[in-house]
């Protein structure tokens, strides 16, 4: 089955593609990174590869099926957070202390509009683990000192925007950790 960590991975995948070379139109940049992982998948099972995973060639309808979900999952990230990274880097900016978010990497960049995309917009992840996978993949996209930094800016942008929910509507219980 595939994990939510892994359409993370892919939502991050299509940012640093959209970051490095902007598409006229996102539904073909989309329809075209889907194609490349598809190709992916095929070179690398080989005869000397056995143990590749099979997930976008698999004919396990369980395994298509949660592909799809998580293509869906992938996808609505990547989208939202191409769509509002100007809005999702005015928001980020006050954060970066000393940093402006053109003099981060791509990674890292993508890495921060992504996890600052679903602490605004998905309210049934608790914030944690929206930090703690960006943290991952920061790490695992570039390097050791990413995740320190990625976690700096997220937990400040993270208790912002729990403020700010709080004060817009003070009756509801949010998740504290």
């Amino acid at each position: 089955m595939v994990t939510r960590r892994q359409s993370r991975e892919w939502a991050l995948q299509m940012l640093v593609q959209f970051d490095l070379n902007p598409p006229d139109v996102v539904d073909a940049a989309v329809a075209d990174f889907w194609e490349q992982q598809v190709q992916l998948e095929k070179d690398s099972l080989t005869a000397e590869n056995r143990d590749a995973r099979v997930i976008f060639t698999s004919n396990d309808p369980r395994e298509l099926a949660s592909l799809a979900t998580a293509r869906a999952f992938a996808e609505v990230r990547a989208r939202g957070a191409w769509a509002e990274r100007d809005a999702l880097d005015a928001a980020l900016e006050p954060y970066l202390e000393n940093w402006s978010l053109y003099r981060l990497g791509t990674v890292e960049r993508a890495v921060l509009r992504l996890a600052a995309w679903e602490l605004q917009n998905c309210t049934d992840i608790p914030s944690p683990i929206v930090v703690n996978e960006a943290v991952d993949l920061a790490k695992w996209f570039s390097e050791s000192k990413s995740g320190r930094f990625v976690n700096g800016v997220l937990d400040k942008f993270a208790k912002a925007v729990r403020a700010a929910r709080k004060q817009e509507s003070p009756e509801e219980e949010t998740f504290t950790p």
